[in-house]
């Protein structure tokens, strides 16, 4: 059975392409890209996988020309993932993968025939993505006690969501056991839809992906109550993390990277992983405080990307 350590080693490599026999590149190799590469997202459109892989796609097509971002989501990510696990191993085709698609649906569904070890080569990990806590407006709690008192008092009333065998999922599902709650967990197909649904009072809460989130927290349409990592966001300061909040095990990022089908010449991998380098440092932001695109309908200007809050001082790029 694929387990979730095992799935990590398809990006254990950061970035390195996986050894194949030495040979010199073909023709067809050498004049990679002559068309448009396709890069599918195996999530909705407007969620935070979705958006960095725009970021990602809009700074390789300044180098290879055009290069698309089609959405197959469906099955927890399992739909668009078996699509370019089918595809042909030449480059055109290539999954902006992370660790929900990559590690957690291959360990819950182990029907799926999918082993991100055997089926991809990766090219390229990309970022890091921190979970944030938020809850509606409406609900009068202000931080992760206050949150956990109202719920007790209501028992089965609140509800959660998430995109359905995600790490969101998860993290939520994991807070609602350690904390004691008797909440109805709202199954949705990606981050965008949820989303939605929390702004709309139809659920309470969730936790999710920073990329998405921190516009609507910064408008005021939604509230945070804690951010899942070892040390505060700078770009918001005052938000603790769960840790502080009495919940220790709440340190997770979810990765991002690309694959690419296994077979793929080593030639257009490593001209894929260079470009991909390239670009990720090109886009590095002088201010640390992001501006992520607050709603599907701004996905497509992709003017920023996460920075380690490790790098930044004082809202500024160390």
């Amino acid at each position: 059975m694929t387990t979730r350590r095992a799935a990590l080693t398809v990006l254990a490599a950061a970035g390195a392409a996986i050894p194949f026999a030495m040979s010199g590149p073909s023709r067809a190799e050498s004049k990679y890209p002559d068309r448009p590469i396709k890069m599918i997202v195996p999530f909705p459109p407007g969620g935070p996988i979705d958006t960095m892989a725009g970021f990602l796609a809009d700074a390789l097509a300044k180098q290879f020309g055009q290069v698309i971002v089609e959405n197959r989501p469906g099955a927890g990510s399992v739909v668009g993932t078996k699509a370019v696990a089918a595809a042909d191993p030449d480059g055109y085709t290539l999954l902006f993968g992370s660790s929900g698609s990559l590690a957690v649906a291959p360990a819950l569904y182990t029907t799926t025939d999918v082993d991100p070890r055997e089926v991809f080569t990766p090219v390229a990990t990309v970022a890091l993505l921190p979970h944030i806590m938020v809850e509606n407006n409406e609900v009068p709690a202000k931080t992760v006690a206050e949150f956990i008192a109202y719920a007790k008092a209501r028992p089965g009333q609140l509800n959660f969501g998430a995109g359905l065998g995600t790490p969101p999922h998860l993290l939520s599902t994991l807070f609602k056991t350690e904390a004691g709650l008797d909440m109805v967990f709202v199954p949705y197909t990606g981050s965008a839809q949820s989303v939605t649904d929390l702004l709309a009072g139809r659920t309470q809460l969730t936790i999710d992906g920073l990329t998405t989130l921190y516009p609507l927290i910064k408008a005021g349409k939604l509230r945070p109550l804690a951010i899942a990592r070892a040390e505060r966001w700078p770009a918001l300061p005052d938000v603790p993390t769960l840790a502080e909040s009495g919940f220790p095990d709440f340190i997770i990022d979810a990765w991002t990277g690309v694959v690419a089908p296994a077979g793929t010449p080593r030639a257009i991998v490593d001209k894929l992983n260079g470009a991909i380098n390239d670009s990720l440092k090109r886009r590095k932001r002088k201010r640390c405080s992001p501006s992520f695109p607050p709603s599907p309908s701004l996905v497509r200007r992709r003017n920023s990307r996460p920075i380690s809050p490790s790098k930044c001082r004082n809202g500024r790029q160390s």
